[in-house]
């Protein structure tokens, strides 16, 4: 079917027996593999895991404010305080957004946003258990890892006990955001102030340690090379081994409106697939591979899913602006159920409405 060198021919057997590659394999594919070929694997991987499922959940995100310590080159949602385009919604304000969903179905509330200036561990804590008595059928999944380090050294507490806390608050599961990339040399000029590697992997392990299950993502398409995006797989998976405790890997295209490394332009969608794919079969201990649409868009998630993916993620409601402020395409995103379902069985797939650890839920209507 493909004419391929020995290397390729022995690599590709290796995935088709289900046994895990090297570094230096999953190179050779990046670079060398047709485009096909990876995509042929990536799916025998995932129905190995999943079957014909792919999965989504009716979620909703709050942002509490773009307003943040940090200034990364490579984002388009921050703004400093005072900015027009700034907003920071105080307690009242987040609070009716989750009145808003009350009745909605979601079985998820996602929170990220800037990393505060001011709000500590204990406001998000006492917010959290605000948010559960209002929707206590609804997980919370809350803060990047640096959000968190950040609120939980300004209160004086180990990265641990802070957690605890959260937990204790209602916070079950925590996203996969800012991770970028883990290579340094890249790290430190595309997100300088932000917090190491290290330290994000740190958090996430501690996280699983105390049972709060968690996602990883990756930022490609900006400076990075192929070595440095496989070095970050290797980092995930390594953790993964340890501590069994990432739900999700979720690739993240970097996108260039809006922000100071525009000049640099995107990645194809070819690239999009290959990164997909390549994740999908490095990742063998990863459960699911995220096709997350309000970044890739629509058509282009639905595409993965040919490529690995087996999760499209939620509903969404309109309620993140990270994506649209970069450019993504959908400048509004929202899909409903019956949406999601057809974008999925288009594809070939079976659809699966989830809550946030992947059991499935019983189907209602819009």
């Amino acid at each position: 079917m493909f004419d391929l060198t020995d290397p390729l021919k022995g690599i590709a057997a290796e995935i088709d027996a289900g046994r895990r590659i090297t570094p230096d394999e999953a190179l050779a594919l990046a670079e060398q593999a047709p485009l096909a070929l990876l995509g042929l694997l990536a799916v025998r991987v995932k129905e190995r895991k999943s079957g014909k499922e792919v999965y989504y959940n009716r979620n909703f995100h709050i942002e509490p404010t773009n307003v943040c310590v940090f200034n990364c080159r490579f984002c388009s949602y921050r703004r400093p305080a005072g900015s027009p385009e700034a907003w920071d919604y105080d307690e009242r304000e987040i609070l009716s957004q989750v009145e808003a969903h009350r009745d909605s179905g979601a079985t998820e509330v996602h929170i990220v946003g800037g990393v505060h200036p001011r709000n500590d561990l204990y406001y998000y804590a006492d917010l959290i258990r605000k948010i559960k008595r209002i929707m206590p059928q609804a997980s919370v999944k809350a803060f990047t890892a640096i959000e968190l380090a950040y609120m939980i050294r300004q209160a004086g507490l180990a990265p641990r006990d802070g957690l605890l806390l959260l937990k204790q608050s209602g916070m079950e599961a925590i996203p996969g955001g800012g991770a970028e990339i883990f290579a340094e040399p890249v790290r430190s000029r595309i997100c300088p102030e932000k917090g190491t590697a290290d330290e994000w992997l740190s958090m996430h392990r501690e996280a699983h340690r105390i049972g709060i299950p968690t996602n990883a993502t990756i930022l490609y398409g900006h400076i990075e090379s192929w070595e440095d995006r496989i070095d970050h797989l290797d980092r995930l998976r390594s953790l993964q081994d340890e501590t069994g405790g990432f739900n999700a890997f979720i690739p993240l295209k970097y996108r260039s409106r809006n922000n100071s490394m525009s000049g640099i332009g995107e990645v194809s969608v070819v690239e999009d697939m290959r990164m997909t794919a390549l994740a999908r079969i490095y990742l063998d201990n990863f459960p699911h591979i995220k096709a997350y649409w309000p970044m890739f868009g629509k058509t282009t998630a639905q595409i993965a899913l040919a490529f690995g993916a087996d999760d499209m993620d939620g509903t969404i409601d309109d309620s993140t602006k990270i994506y649209s402020m970069a450019g993504a395409e959908d400048q509004s995103p929202t899909m409903t159920t019956a949406e999601m379902e057809r974008t999925i069985r288009s594809a070939g797939y079976e659809p699966v409405e989830r809550d946030t650890f992947y059991r499935p839920v019983r189907k209602t209507t819009d």
